[in-house]
């Protein structure tokens, strides 16, 4: 039994959207960078509305936590290539890194409710 449906839940709707952002700003990029850095960013950006789905589906609060914890590594690891990809003049990093921050403090505060909470 899931602990809730994902998405209900404000985070993953905010990553999810994040995701649709990304997908129309890397078809800009580059030719040479689809197999590279666009895949990159898809790939991370795609895993972090699907391990917070992922997790809020299985069946105790300890495995979504992990699940959140995973997304979180996603979420990092987006925000890394979106400084190369800003330091390779390919997007303005500004919006997208303030939405990584926002959907960050989200995971966060939503791992600390399910640790603290029966």
């Amino acid at each position: 039994m899931s602990l809730r449906n994902h998405k209900d839940l404000t985070v993953w709707k905010r990553s999810f959207k994040l995701v649709i952002h990304l997908y129309k700003i890397t078809l800009n990029f580059p030719k040479g960078e689809q197999f590279n850095l666009i895949s990159q960013i898809r790939r991370a950006a795609v895993s972090i509305p699907s391990n917070i789905a992922e997790g809020a589906g299985r069946r105790s609060k300890k495995e979504f936590v992990q699940f959140l914890y995973i997304a979180l590594g996603s979420l990092s690891e987006l925000e890394t290539q979106i400084l190369i990809a800003a330091e390779l003049d390919y997007l303005n990093p500004a919006d997208i890194l303030s939405d990584i921050e926002e959907i960050r403090k989200m995971l966060l505060g939503l791992i600390k409710k399910l640790k603290t909470t029966d």
